[in-house]
């Protein structure tokens, strides 16, 4: 994923963390990093939780959004293999964020 869609806009990068993770497909690294980073996010946002907590509490998502978030990736991944094609995480966060959250 190109850093430039990151650029002045850190609170994206643990948006899209956020999604990637719903669907099952952040990186172990990632997660770690993460959660070294969650007392720092706590501190910026002054809320309390894990780094995907914060993430909902500062953008007001549902508690089930997650579970929302899997089924329309389940549902996707469905129809790209049946047109014979692998799904793209990346794809699917880029487009499923600026689709529904635009920055």
């Amino acid at each position: 994923m190109s850093t430039d869609r990151y650029d002045g806009k850190p609170f994206l990068r643990l948006l899209d963390s956020y999604v990637l993770a719903a669907i099952g497909e952040l990186p172990r690294e990632q997660h770690e990093s993460l959660q070294d980073m969650e007392p720092k996010l706590r501190s910026v946002y002054g809320t309390e939780g894990d780094w995907r907590q914060i993430v909902a509490t500062q953008m007001g998502f549902p508690d089930d959004l997650p579970a929302t978030i899997k089924v329309i990736w389940d549902n996707g991944v469905a129809k790209i293999r049946a047109s014979g094609m692998n799904p793209d995480p990346s794809e699917f966060i880029r487009h499923f964020v600026d689709t529904n959250f635009p920055h």
